[in-house]
């Protein structure tokens, strides 16, 4: 029998001020706020599913994701892409395929939102 399981557990997205995305993470996933910072440079976003860890020890701007790693789903690509236009975040692509779009975080982490 294999011990390694066929699941992610985390993402660790590299974030030069802990403070600052954490407060912007939260805030663009509708999460409650929470200031637990953990060793000094983590912080858990609670997550449905695969988790994500925010960590500003591994920030270094060649460690940003320059292509999305994971993807946050959607049940309606064009309301996600409003509520991101609202929140001014910084969006990189239209809706391609009616599907997905990808967004950069303020570190310069390229993510994606797409339409599951």
């Amino acid at each position: 029998m294999n011990p390694i399981l066929n699941q992610i557990g985390t993402v660790f997205i590299p974030v030069r001020d802990i403070e600052k995305a954490m407060k912007w993470y939260r805030d663009i996933l509708n999460l409650p706020e929470d200031q637990e910072i953990l060793f000094g440079h983590l912080h858990i976003l609670p997550m449905n599913g695969t988790g994500i860890v925010l960590d500003s020890k591994i920030y270094a701007a060649e460690n940003t994701f320059k292509t999305p790693a994971f993807h946050f789903n959607t049940t309606n690509i064009r309301e996600a892409y409003a509520y991101m236009l609202s929140k001014n975040v910084k969006i990189t692509s239209t809706i391609e395929h009616e599907k997905w779009f990808n967004f950069e975080d303020p570190d310069g982490n390229m993510l994606m939102v797409c339409q599951c």
